[in-house]
């Protein structure tokens, strides 16, 4: 009899992955940052297969709260397995002259999310991360959406602060964010553990992220603050910004059953 599963551990009925079969659905509230780094660290962080922006230090501060589930929808009634944060960098860059966005740095708060995003090439790692939540009331403890409302976001790895911002909404946005439109590509790697073949991994592929049934709430901007933190375990810092942008919230919807491979990059 053979295991099954769509990810280890794969288990005689395969309940036991750690990650479901596709589709995944989401659905999270977010806080992003637009600014700019220094155009020579943010182009270093570029991977293989992708070339610099013609704005090479542009860069976008992400945190998002979100809940995910399978086509069962079985998560969503258990939310230790359907909720969790992440906070991560995107620089931008070209893949044969089309503008991108790669995600250079990114912190997840729960395991099956960290599997889940290495599958599809984030890099991912793991951080305790907090967000200021709206529940559509407003009061005191509600920030609402209007003008004045003030949200925040933390990151900590390794019980060190590493990342920090704030946004303090003015007023509906007329474009949003500009890491929103190019498309998202990452590295899936995978290294080898074989004696001689460590430098020589087994995937090492650009790919371009893919989804669907795409929905997106009314976005509102304001002024914003962002802090990259230095840590001796990390190099997120070699990111932090020259010069801070809008900042944005929004909430925002899709699915993923695909991934596009856009070049094998082993030698």
């Amino acid at each position: 009899m053979s295991l099954q599963g769509y990810s280890a551990p794969r288990t005689p009925e395969g309940r036991g992955s750690l990650v479901p079969y596709p589709p995944w659905h989401y659905v999270g509230a977010f806080l992003v940052v637009d600014y700019w780094a220094d155009p020579e660290q943010a182009v270093a962080f570029l991977p293989e297969g992708v070339d610099p922006h013609p704005d090479p230090g542009r860069c976008a501060f992400v945190a998002a709260d979100w809940q995910s589930c399978s086509e069962s929808g079985d998560e969503l009634v258990d939310p230790s397995r359907s909720q969790y944060k992440e906070v991560f960098v995107v620089t931008s860059g070209l893949v044969d002259g089309e503008e991108v966005t790669v995600c250079s740095y990114i912190w997840v708060d729960r395991d099956f999310a960290l599997a889940r995003g290495w599958i599809q090439g984030f890099p991912k790692k793991l951080g305790s991360i907090w967000i200021t939540r709206s529940f559509g009331l407003g009061g005191p403890a509600d920030p609402g959406m209007e003008p004045g409302a003030r949200f925040g976001a933390t990151c900590a790895a390794y019980e060190r602060r590493v990342a920090e911002c704030t946004v303090t909404l003015e007023h509906p946005s007329h474009g949003g964010p500009f890491h929103n439109a190019p498309p998202i590509v990452n590295v899936r790697h995978f290294p080898r553990l074989a004696a001689g073949a460590h430098d020589a991994p087994a995937v090492h592929e650009l790919v371009r992220a893919v989804s669907r049934d795409r929905v997106v709430s009314e976005v509102w901007e304001g002024a914003a603050t962002l802090e990259l933190i230095g840590a001796p375990h990390e190099e997120h810092a070699k990111l932090a910004p020259v010069r801070i942008g809008r900042g944005y919230r929004f909430s925002f919807g899709y699915t993923v059953d695909d991934l596009e491979t856009l070049r094998d990059l082993r030698p």
